[in-house]
């Protein structure tokens, strides 16, 4: 069986580009040392099937990591690169598309790699009805490599590890832990700053305070490589920001001076931002030139509110305040936008928050999408093509009827039965529900905010949930150490 574990160097070997992209000497010594191990390895006569699961599921870990293979390899390093050099070294789209067709890889990403991707995800339980979410009700693999720990167990925690105030009184309507981050994370508050605090070294502060904007902060969004902020306001800006110092790099105004509701990075190309607003427009923006990407704008039946790529790239999912999810295909090479399907969740019920998940589980084969809406539902969405085409899954009830509140997919892949998503509500509560369960799903409930529960945030290890409220409180909950 030694040549399973030749097969796992391959592996390594093919995804090696996407590591530290700046320091080549470092992917270097780590493949190296990775090949010695495999060897040592391979001498130790592990069973078979053991091996071959291993194979697998390293494929599936580094595929959810950097992107499927079947997605040309340039595209995640090229993603880095220009996130690590900011703007110096950020491409233009608008100023010469025909330079992104020149390299021939970004033009072959095809309509068809999303459905590569889906069969990819499917490959481990093939056996299992289409559709099914968690598609073994036993996982004994799973439950193995967890210890036999439940949800409720793996999900519970000691209590708070500290609190933030500087935006009281004020609504804190989004946080984020920054990317791959045990201890940065960000908010934004309706008070027109935004907060950048480290939790480490002890005791937690705030590193720095974001001032500029002219109006309250509607969102914001971490670069790949933590280095830039890109953010939205009510004043009809979107403010680019560097995180070490706070320097606003780069201010751009909306043309038709309309209030900013929604911000997202392109996942592949940091250069580019998507960028809603309330005059019902979607919009690319080429945040190194502050220039709107040709062919890169859409319009929504209502104010856009939340925003969502699929982890590839190709497809971004829209709410609006009018109840209705729009997906959209997004071109690589030029930035273009293309309207592919819409959804009404609920004719006049704002779809505050998207998120888009590959995997939610090792043993959750399909493609998912977390969205809530003011209808006192957290709704769960399988996306069944590469069209962004949503069917409801699941509905799990929550306080939630007029505020902006948001959801999660916990960030690592489970290796438990079930599998977890974590909310915010209006009843001043943090939910995590189990997606598996058909009743009693809630895994968990954290009390302790004085006001609607608006965002929720893990850290890149789980090990912290930070959530933030309507009186601008952060809370930031320590999980138990098991």
């Amino acid at each position: 069986m030694a040549a399973v574990w030749q097969q796992v160097l391959a592996v390594d070997a093919r995804y090696n580009a996407y590591r530290t992209p700046t320091f080549p000497q470092f992917r270097t010594q780590y493949i190296r040392r990775r090949s010695q191990l495999l060897r040592e390895n391979a001498k130790c006569g592990f069973e078979p099937g053991l091996r071959r699961q291993y194979l697998r599921l390293r494929s599936q870990l580094l595929a959810l990591r950097y992107g499927p293979l079947s997605e040309q390899s340039s595209f995640r390093a090229s993603s880095v690169r220009s996130s690590r050099t900011t703007l110096d070294r950020m491409e233009d789209f608008e100023e010469d598309p025909r330079a992104q067709g020149a390299r021939g890889h970004r033009r072959s990403v095809s309509r068809g790699s999303y459905q590569l991707q889906a069969q990819m995800n499917r490959a481990v339980y093939d056996e299992r009805p289409p559709g099914s979410l968690v598609p073994t009700s036993v996982a004994e693999a799973s439950r193995a490599m967890a210890g036999d720990t439940t949800l409720s167990e793996n999900y519970a925690f000691a209590g708070m590890h500290h609190i933030f105030d500087q935006h009281v009184d004020s609504a804190v309507p989004r946080l984020q832990f920054a990317n791959d981050d045990k201890h940065l994370l960000a908010c934004c508050s309706l008070d027109g700053t935004l907060s950048i605090m480290t939790l480490s070294p002890p005791p937690p502060s705030v590193k720095v305070t974001l001032k500029g904007h002219g109006g309250p902060v509607t969102d914001f969004a971490w670069s790949l490589s933590n280095d830039i902020i890109v953010s939205t306001s009510l004043d009809g800006t979107l403010r680019i920001w560097n995180t070490e110092d706070g320097r606003c790099i780069r201010e751009v105004r909306d043309p038709e001076s309309s209030e900013l509701l929604c911000c997202t990075f392109q996942p592949m190309n940091n250069n580019l931002t998507v960028v809603g607003n309330s005059k019902h427009h979607l919009q690319v923006v080429n945040i190194s030139t502050g220039k709107k990407v040709k062919g890169g704008s859409s319009k929504l039946t209502g104010r856009v509110l939340s925003l969502s790529f699929d982890a590839p790239g190709r497809i971004l999912w829209a709410g609006d305040d009018r109840g209705s999810i729009f997906s959209f295909l997004f071109d690589m090479a030029t930035g273009k936008l293309t309207k592919a399907k819409r959804l009404v969740v609920s004719e006049g019920s704002s779809i505050c928050s998207i998120s888009a998940r590959s995997w939610i589980s090792r043993e959750a084969r399909d493609p998912s999408l977390l969205v809530n809406a003011c209808v006192n539902k957290l709704l769960l969405y399988r996306v069944v093509d590469n069209e962004g085409t949503l069917q409801l899954k699941r509905s799990f009830p929550i306080q939630h009827g007029s505020q902006h509140v948001h959801s999660i997919f916990c960030p690592l892949m489970s290796f438990r039965q079930g599998a977890c998503v974590v909310t915010g509500s209006e009843d001043a509560c943090v939910y995590f529900f189990d997606v598996e369960r058909n009743t009693k799903a809630i895994v968990n409930k954290l009390q302790g905010h004085g006001g609607p529960v608006l965002d929720v945030s893990f850290n890149c290890d789980e090990s912290l949930l930070a959530s933030a409220d309507s009186t601008g409180m952060v809370i930031i909950w320590r999980r138990e150490q098991k």
